[in-house]
């Protein structure tokens, strides 16, 4: 059986500058997903021409615009980038120049153009539930984001920060914390004998 050997990891990107190249339809999608994950996003585009509906969402969220074609410069300063223009040549040239600087890059549509991909997201308060399919089936990973927005409970966040309060009670070192929450939170998990 393949198995998926990417590393999951959540970014504070309101800590990280981002570049999204591309002004269409799917540069739109690619914007809405990471404002609707985390809204105070920091986040330049480049294109030559805008969707209404990517200015409107941009200024709601002090997304900057620039009405330019893609060029090197852009890179200045950017930790990740999303190429999504309808140009191939300029989504691998924008990997290339992101490989070169280290820079993580997403080029939409073409997973070996790819250090990361934007999967499946659930968020419920302060959890939040990401889901990859390694690049093979974004539909799927939308089915299993579906499913467990209807799985996870509404008040997951009141035992989330219950505990959070619990944990500062405790006393001992850290495996004598993590020992006392575990046995603490055993129930919540359902085992089927």
């Amino acid at each position: 059986m393949e198995r998926n050997e990417l590393y999951p990891i959540f970014l504070k990107v309101a800590n990280l500058n981002v570049l999204i190249v591309g002004g269409g339809n799917v540069g739109l999608e690619k914007l809405t997903f990471l404002l609707k994950s985390s809204p105070n996003a920091q986040v330049q585009m480049v294109a030559p021409e805008f969707l209404p509906a990517t200015l409107e969402l941009a200024q709601k969220h002090k997304v900057v615009i620039t009405r330019d074609v893609y060029q090197t410069k852009y890179l200045e300063g950017k930790h990740m980038v999303v190429a999504c223009t309808d140009k191939p040549e300029v989504n691998e040239q924008v990997y290339r120049e992101c490989r070169e600087r280290s820079t993580l890059v997403n080029v939409a549509d073409n997973p070996p153009f790819c250090d990361f991909y934007m999967g499946g997201i659930v968020t419920k308060g302060n959890v939040k539930v990401a889901i990859s399919t390694n690049g093979k089936s974004p539909t799927t990973a939308k089915r299993l984001r579906q499913f467990f927005e209807d799985v996870i409970p509404e008040n997951i966040d009141d035992l989330v920060k219950n505990l959070n309060e619990y944990r500062k009670t405790l006393k001992g070192d850290f495996e004598e914390k993590v020992e006392a929450l575990n046995e603490f939170t055993k129930g919540l998990v359902n085992k089927k004998d």
